[in-house]
């Protein structure tokens, strides 16, 4: 049973005194208007009108419906319109989750354009390494970098994650150069390790397409990429690392790519959102906005060495 469009017929004809003009203002028969009127009563077990030839009447239970209802309908008619307008277009608060450095140094230099371009948006970003649960912590998108592993999620993928094997210089001097896959297990490696387990099984193909898979070790390990670069330009060791994350390095010498006759299987970088029926317009504007500007080759690559400052502008302008 159609309650509050029942309620909303019936304070139509208190306001104009009529269930002929009542019905003809909601585009509805008289017929029609006086049958869910009956069924709004029988429904509610009470009578809401005294009828006479002359005029309408609301019973003490008609009054009450009327001063409570009306409230009750109107802001349901300003809930459902406001959410049309959302449905309709790019508005609302779109709460995005994403990799602190990878989100620091790629995705903030774009936001205020797309804020520029969707001016009744309003945009949450978390920064966080951790792998967190979008359903429950009400995240409409996350990007996440890697193999992705929740079947229960929408992923589109924005752009590759390719990966090196680097140190600085001064390591290599020191320790030498691996000719080969096997020879890293005689050096010092740079592991990341988190929720997701240690990530020390390195695999490597030659040109032939030949894997071989190594279980390295090292001195330090972290859970965050960031430490590990920054043990990596002091000559800690060797480490695996994101090209996105050191183009910058290795453009100017302070990393050195190691191996390069070797490649590491490429994974992705994906924007990836909870299953749903609709995507609401403010996901889909932002992840088509994402993949225009990070598509292709991405901008790590394309403007590999350029200082920090340089690939900002050239993101904002691309």
């Amino acid at each position: 049973m159609d309650h509050l469009g029942d309620i909303s017929l019936f304070l139509r004809v208190l306001d104009l005194g009529s269930i002929t003009a009542a019905a003809h203002s909601l585009d509805l028969s008289v017929a029609v208007a006086s049958q869910r009127l009956k069924r709004l009563e029988q429904g509610l077990g009470v009578r809401l009108l005294h009828r006479t030839t002359r005029q309408l009447q609301p019973t003490p239970e008609g009054r009450a419906l009327a001063e409570q209802g009306r409230v009750l309908v109107e802001d349901l008619e300003a809930l459902t319109a406001g959410l049309r307008r959302v449905g309709s277009g790019v508005a609302g608060v779109l709460r995005v989750t994403m990799p602190a450095t990878f989100g620091h140094l790629y995705i903030s230099p774009l936001l205020p354009e797309f804020l520029a371009l969707h001016p009744d948006l309003k945009v949450t970003v978390d920064l966080n390494d951790q792998t967190l649960d979008l359903v429950s912590e009400g995240f409409d998108l996350a990007i996440r970098i890697g193999t992705l592993h929740d079947s229960a999620l929408v992923a589109r993928k924005l752009a590759d994650n390719r990966r090196v094997l680097c140190a600085s210089p001064d390591y290599l001097r020191r320790r030498g150069l691996p000719r080969t896959p096997a020879e890293l297990l005689q050096h010092d490696c740079l592991v990341l390790a988190g929720r997701q387990g240690r990530r020390d099984l390195w695999r490597l193909k030659n040109r032939k397409g030949e894997e071989t898979a190594l279980r390295v070790t090292g001195r330090l390990e972290c859970n965050q990429g960031e430490l590990l670069r920054d043990a990596a330009l002091a000559g800690l060791g060797i480490a695996m690392h994101s090209t996105w994350h050191v183009c910058d390095d290795l453009r100017q010498g302070r990393l050195q790519v190691v191996l390069p006759q070797h490649r590491i299987e490429d994974s992705g970088i994906h924007a990836v959102m909870p299953q749903r029926r609709l995507v609401p317009p403010r996901v889909r504007a932002f992840v088509d906005f994402l993949a225009q500007r990070l598509g292709g080759v991405p901008p790590w690559e394309r403007l590999a060495g350029e200082p920090a400052s340089s690939r900002q502008k050239a993101l904002r302008r691309r």
